[in-house]
Formats: structure tokens, sequence, C-alpha cells
């Protein structure tokens, strides 16, 4: 008469959950990666200079959003950046205050990006 089964064999299971999870914590940094596309600006001569037509935007150190010296309200960023983009097809330069905060920065190249503005740059004041 056969002896009955009494144990199980778990080594096998345990191969193959080590593999997935070796997998996984491979796989896992590449899933969020997002960014931005950048581009590195190219050196140009003085004399092959065109004026700029951008849209130049000041956030302030109170995140306050400012065109040509008049704030600018957080509700209104995307209508009047997208009145601006009609005359001024070049995209949007934002100077900011070192004391401003990440997030007015985002929702300025967000609001951007919603009134189809592809060009933004970003400078210190």
């Amino acid at each position: 008469m056969k002896d009955s089964f009494n144990e199980i064999n778990i080594t096998p299971l345990t191969d193959i959950f080590l593999v997935l999870l070796i997998i996984m914590m491979v796989i896992a940094p590449l899933l969020d990666q997002q960014g931005l596309n950048l581009t590195v600006p190219e050196n140009v001569k003085a004399e092959n200079v065109k004026e700029a037509k951008t849209i130049n935007f000041v956030v302030t150190n109170d995140d306050k959003f400012l065109l040509n010296g008049q704030e600018v309200t957080a509700e209104n960023l995307e209508t009047v950046i997208a009145d601006q983009a009609k005359t001024l097809t070049d995209g949007l330069l934002i100077q900011s205050d070192p004391e401003s905060t990440h997030g007015a920065i985002v929702k300025l190249m967000d609001s951007a990006r919603n009134a189809g503005v592809t060009n933004i740059s970003v400078v210190g004041l």
C-alpha cells in the first residue's frame, strides 16, 4: 500500500515568486518616468537674431501672474494666453522670482499648454 502524501514542496513556488519580484523591481522605476521634452538652445550670432514674438509672464514671490505689468488671475490665465498667442506666436517666456512656488509655475505652464502654446521657457529673475 502507498504511503499518503503529507508534504508539499514549495521550492518551485518560491523560485517563481522571486523571479517575479526581480522583474517587478526592474520594471517599476521605468513606469513613472515622466517629464518635459527639453531642447538645448543653439548659439546664435547677434546679427541673425530676429525680434522675438513671445508672451512674457512674470511670476512674483507671492505667486501672482503679471503680463506686461498687469496682474492676471489664475482663472483667466488660459483665455489670456490664448488671446496673446494669436499675435505672439513664438511661445511663452516665464520669468520667475526665486521665492515663487513651483505650483504657480506649473499652473502657468499647464494653462499655456491647454491654450495651445508648445514652446515654453522658464528663466529666473
